[in-house]
């Protein structure tokens, strides 16, 4: 059994495995429509695997559709996508547009993983660097990473690493289902109206 004061998150818990599941079934016309493209557009892999820290600095593999051409860190290492970034293929740019290329995230929801709402899933080589420069960088594996958050409706991907822990910071401490919900609704408008890549919205 567990505790009255655990019983939020066993509640936020199976709504994400609930929604996830649902979404799953749901999207699966999605998925094949979306790897035809990916594959149509230059023959490379569809699906794109990332290692990403998750609660409590555990480890996992998330799962994305690929939107950059294959092997897009080659030269560079490990670094953050940026807007206009010319690795993104064209059917890249659009998935990127409505947020479709984390839609086998949904995976990692349904596996505990991640949760819908909770701070970005970032890379083991980004976190060890932004945790050099950043005071109480690692406060935000307190909770699993969110497919969408604070920092993710109300900044930027390239957002600063001290800017998204602000809004990081401020889930935690606020955190409750009717906020999950409302950055859940926001989240959908975004993707409905396609605006993940070019939006700014002041916190």
């Amino acid at each position: 059994m567990f505790s009255y004061a655990e019983l939020p998150f066993v509640i936020k818990r199976i709504f994400d495995i609930i929604l996830s599941g649902n979404g799953l079934i749901v999207s699966s016309p999605l998925w094949l429509v979306f790897s035809v493209g990916i594959k149509l557009q230059d023959g490379g892999p569809v699906f794109y695997t990332q290692n990403r820290v998750g609660k409590n600095g555990k480890i996992f593999k998330v799962y994305k559709f690929r939107s950059m051409i294959s092997d897009a860190e080659k030269h560079t290492g490990p670094v953050l996508a940026t807007e206009n970034d010319p690795r993104v293929t064209k059917v890249g740019k659009i998935l990127r547009a409505i947020g479709m290329d984390e839609l086998p995230q949904l995976w990692n929801i349904f596996k505990g993983d991640m949760s819908f709402v909770g701070p970005r899933a970032e890379r083991p080589e980004l976190v060890e660097k932004f945790a050099e420069k950043v005071a109480n960088y690692r406060n935000r594996f307190t909770v699993k990473p969110g497919l969408t958050g604070v920092a993710q409706v109300y900044g930027r991907y390239d957002s600063p690493p001290n800017k998204k822990l602000h809004y990081d910071l401020f889930y935690i401490k606020n955190q409750s289902f009717l906020l999950d919900l409302k950055l859940i609704f926001i989240s959908f408008w975004i993707t409905f109206r396609g605006k993940w890549e070019s939006r700014e919205k002041k916190f």
